[in-house]
């Protein structure tokens, strides 16, 4: 006989598989250089320097003693607190792991433009740069967590399209307005007294309806108790056809055969 296979214990390796976090680094990585590659291309059109990558993968472009610096630095922090957070919340979507892929971002770029540099390889020695890193960081992880949050709060629709779930609502008011009313028209005193019959005055000849709430409203039968004297039956049977008439019943009451 075979053995049985175990299924698979809940755990990180099935809910967060090593292949899916490398392609999200990944994905969050290429839009991060993305964005700075273009708005870094931009502005250096628009003030008539020339681009080179130093400005996107070296940290000596940010700096505080010059207009460039600061704006290099800006570019920086619109870029991890607009376009990452965008990111997060689109290809994360989960709150609990923002941090985690925020700040593996900046630290995959502390690497890269430590590697770039060149010939040293050296860490960045401009306070500015650091500053503009941590800047980036904290915003990319609060608004990458508010959006995650307010992503996962969102009403779930169950049923299908929300026109259906509009008609649904106008048939059960139908419905109820039919129990309530009776569907021939029944008054407002049986209403107020607490019976709810249908059909009464309808022209059905004092029987409801099939299906309402009124289905009490037909035929009775008073039958005769043996041993009972005659003065008895009268007088029962006559406080009998009151009380019924009183509660709304309706139709005559007829003696056994």
């Amino acid at each position: 006989m075979p053995r049985r296979r175990r299924p698979p214990r809940s755990g990180a390796l099935t809910e967060l598989p090593p292949l899916k976090i490398l392609s999200q680094i990944a994905a969050l990585q290429a839009i991060y250089y993305a964005a700075a590659l273009v708005l870094m291309f931009f502005t250096a059109a628009v003030a008539g320097n020339p681009f080179t990558l130093d400005l996107v993968f070296g940290w000596e472009a940010v700096r505080g003693d010059n207009t460039q610096g600061w704006l290099n630095g800006f570019i920086w922090c619109l870029v991890g607190g607009l376009v990452l957070p965008l990111s997060l919340t689109a290809i994360v979507q989960r709150s609990k792991l923002i941090l985690d892929f925020a700040l593996t971002t900046h630290f995959i770029h502390l690497v890269v433009v430590t590697l770039y540099t060149t010939p040293d390889h050296t860490l960045p020695r401009h306070t500015a740069w650091w500053l503009t890193m941590a800047i980036s960081s904290l915003a990319s992880y609060l608004l990458g967590s508010w959006g995650c949050r307010y992503r996962e709060l969102q009403p779930i629709a169950f049923g299908g399209h929300g026109g259906g779930g509009g008609g649904g609502g106008n048939t059960t008011n139908t419905l109820i307005d039919n129990l309530t009313n009776g569907e021939g028209g029944a008054g407002q005193g049986d209403e107020e007294q607490g019976f709810i019959t249908g059909g009464r005055g309808g022209g059905g000849g004092g029987r409801s309806k099939r299906g309402s709430r009124g289905d009490l409203g037909g035929d009775y039968e008073m039958v005769t108790m043996s041993g009972a004297s005659g003065s008895g039956k009268g007088h029962g049977h006559g406080r009998s056809q009151s009380t019924l008439s009183q509660a709304g019943l309706g139709g005559p009451l007829q003696k056994a055969d």
